[in-house]
């Protein structure tokens, strides 16, 4: 097994007041030569957003965009006629493809806290979507459960690449056994709560993450009560 640590403490940061970004890799007017991604995984921004505040119109293209809340409500606005609000513990993607525009606001009375994830398509300048689905805390208790995929299906939203995300809330001492591809896979997990033990070799504190690539397994142990998401990505096209 090969990996690499990424701490809370090393990220980069953008602080404007309303809004404060939390780099893992380059990003905006951050830039880490060394860190410009893992894998396909390319974004990977812990944001917080201030009441009343947000991101005007802007457009992308070519990109798959991930948007994992984890506190407050936060609309979506898009060039496609999508009008909608997403609170705590729902997730949104966009396959940008050949272009869209968006805009996104706090539209609650507490802070937003989302993961603002970006992956590198399969296909290029496909016909832009937009989907939403929602993963309750009470149905992810001592379980992986799958938010996003590669695959078409009603329990999760589908991307244009080879990824798969799982979130999940496991109580103290619980063991997670993760299989995974060793050929062209590597998978990446962000912890958003608590402290694990990887492979029983690698601890993770609050916000560490660690990229992993080259097993065919992980084994994740939860020294306390832990929450954390795994993000599994092809490591070239």
């Amino acid at each position: 097994m090969k990996h690499k640590i990424f701490k809370s403490g090393e990220r980069g940061l953008k602080d404007i007041g309303w809004l404060k970004s939390n780099f893992t890799f380059s990003f905006s007017s951050h830039y880490d030569p060394i860190r410009a991604g893992f894998g396909l995984l390319r974004v990977f921004n812990d944001d917080f957003v201030a009441p009343e505040n947000g991101f005007g119109l802007h457009a992308h293209s070519n990109l798959e965009i991930i948007s994992v809340m984890l506190a407050g409500s936060m609309n979506h606005l898009d060039s496609l006629g999508y009008k909608e609000v997403v609170h705590k513990d729902w997730v949104q993607i966009m396959s940008a493809g050949t272009g869209l525009r968006h805009e996104e606001h706090n539209v609650g009375d507490e802070e937003v806290n989302f993961l603002q994830i970006w992956i590198e398509p399969k296909l290029q300048n496909i016909s832009p979507r937009y989907q939403r689905r929602y993963f309750p805390e009470e149905d992810r208790q001592n379980k992986l459960v799958t938010i996003v995929s590669n695959e078409e299906g009603q329990g999760h939203c589908w991307i244009n690449q080879n990824a798969k995300l799982s979130l999940g809330n496991f109580e103290r001492d619980k063991e997670v056994r993760y299989l995974l591809n060793p050929l062209n896979k590597a998978v990446y997990i962000f912890n958003i709560s608590g402290s694990l033990l990887i492979n029983n070799e690698e601890p993770l504190e609050q916000r560490d993450a660690i990229g992993v690539w080259e097993t065919d397994h992980l084994q994740i142990t939860c020294l306390t009560d832990s929450k954390f998401l795994v993000i599994e990505v092809p490591i070239n096209h």
